[in-house]
This record gives structure tokens, sequence and C-alpha cells, in this order.
């Protein structure tokens, strides 16, 4: 099958134009594309160059390019626009209906959906990181009282990353527990933790997947062995039963599908809105 160029571009980060073309472009998961980011064009030089690229792209493909555009300047969206791809301008698809509805012109401002102009937002972020980051796998401060939700499983299920993109995306102050040898074996959870019983989250994990993401780590020794994947993963599980401690596998979903249904389930707020 052809290999599709698909341009994403941005006066910004790209981020947007990255997020929304990403979740679009998994809907045709027979076709192959080929992801190009051209973030902070910001000048019109820039945005020419940006054509150039898109129609040298299309040159060397038998099918024109993709192109999703978060640009803000009119200026710049026009010289965009001419050029020779698909082009989905994100505002011309969202803002402007809403420039009608509104009976309001948006200003136009470029950055402003990844900047600082709200500091407390922003530094709410950077707090709930910084909580992630000292409770992780069971950190030094332990300061689970302050924990929104609190993530449980065996070592590579995912708790490291989803707390963190609870943190960054939400401003959620998520901390996680590595469940040991020990907890697993006896079929109890530390003192500490059954305090904060109503945070407790599971993750759990497909034994082959897990075996494979532990071999890549450490491909050596018991960590990584079938015998002892199956037993962590069955003990693991027979906690959260025991408990009642809702959980979610995590094998085959994303990490905004996870975060999403941790915040679902447990009902914690979202300090913060994306």
């Amino acid at each position: 099958m052809n290999e599709r160029t698909v341009f994403f571009i941005s006066d910004q980060t790209g981020v947007t134009a990255e997020t929304l073309g990403h979740s679009l472009l998994t809907q045709f998961a027979s076709q192959n594309f080929r992801q190009v980011t051209l973030p902070f064009i910001d000048t019109e030089d820039k945005a020419r160059e940006a054509v150039q690229r898109i129609a040298e792209a299309g040159a060397g493909d038998t099918l024109r390019p993709i192109v999703f555009s978060t640009l803000v300047q009119d200026e710049l969206r026009a010289i965009v626009r001419q050029c020779d791809g698909l082009h989905l301008d994100v505002f011309d698809v969202f803002l402007e209906p809403l420039e009608v509805e509104l009976q309001q012109k948006s200003t136009h401002e470029p950055g402003r959906a990844h900047g600082m102009s709200d500091i407390d937002r922003y530094m709410k972020r950077i707090e709930a990181t910084n909580f992630a980051l000292a409770n992780d796998d069971g950190g030094v401060s332990r300061n689970y009282d302050m924990a929104d939700v609190i993530l449980l499983g065996v070592s590579r299920s995912g708790k490291t990353p989803t707390c963190l993109y609870l943190a960054l995306q939400y401003g959620v102050y998520a901390a996680n527990y590595p469940l040991t040898d020990e907890e697993l074996e006896d079929g109890n959870l530390p003192d500490f933790l059954m305090q904060q019983k109503e945070k407790l989250f599971g993750l759990t994990i497909a034994p082959e997947r897990l075996r494979q993401v532990r071999k890549e780590r450490r491909p050596l020794g018991k960590y990584s062995s079938a015998q002892q994947v199956r037993f962590e993963l069955r003990e693991a599980e027979k906690l959260f039963r025991r408990f009642s401690i809702p959980n979610v596998d995590t094998t085959e979903i994303s990490i905004e599908e996870i975060s999403s249904r941790i915040l679902d389930s447990t009902g914690v707020e979202r300090r913060v809105r994306p």
C-alpha cells in the first residue's frame, strides 16, 4: 500500500494539530501515514517554505499530502491554503462557526492554547507534576493524604506515565505504588494504603505484553520470566477483587484513554482543563 504524507502545521508547538490529526487518522487503520510536524510557522517566509515542503512531498508520492493546520494569523493561513494537498484548517472548521454563534470575533492571537496567560492554571499543573514525581513507585514522601488517586500495579504496568499525564494534563495529584512479591504472596496491602482505600485504582496488563516490556529493560533473570510475570499479574488481580479496587487493563489502550477511564471511574475532579 502507498504511504501517504501528513503534515501538522502550527504557529506554536504543533501539539493541537498533532492531537486532532492523530485522533482522526486512527480511524483509517489500513492506511500507512508518514507524519511530519512543522512547528513555529510564524512568518510569511516560513509559511512559503512549508508550502514548498508539501509540494516536494507530493511530487515524491503518488498521493497528495494531507495537511492539518492550526495557524491563527489570516495572512499565514492564506499562504498555506494554496498548498498542493488536502488542507484541513482547524480554525476554518471550528473557529468561524463559533464566531457566528457567539456573535463575536475571535482574538486571532497566536499561542493562547499553550501559553502561560493563566499562571494559576500553569502552576497547578507544575505542582501536580512535582507531586507525581515525589510519590512515584512508593516514593520517599508517601504523602498519600494529598493524593486525588493512587495507582496500584506490578512493575511496568503503566503507573508512572499515567500519573504524569494526569498531572500535566489535568493537574490531578496522582501517586503510585508498586505491588511487591511480599504483598502479592500474603494477599494484603500496607496499612497506609488501606487508610486511603477510596483513592486506590489498579492497573493490569496482558502477560505477553508485560513480559515484552520487561525484557526490553532487563532481559535476563527472574524479573522478565514468564512464570514470574504470570504470578504477579494473577495475584495482583486477586488483590483488586479482594479489596474491590477498580482497575483497567492497559494492554491495548493509550495513556489518554487510561486516564479518562480512571477519572470517570473514580469521579476525581480535574483541577485544570486542557
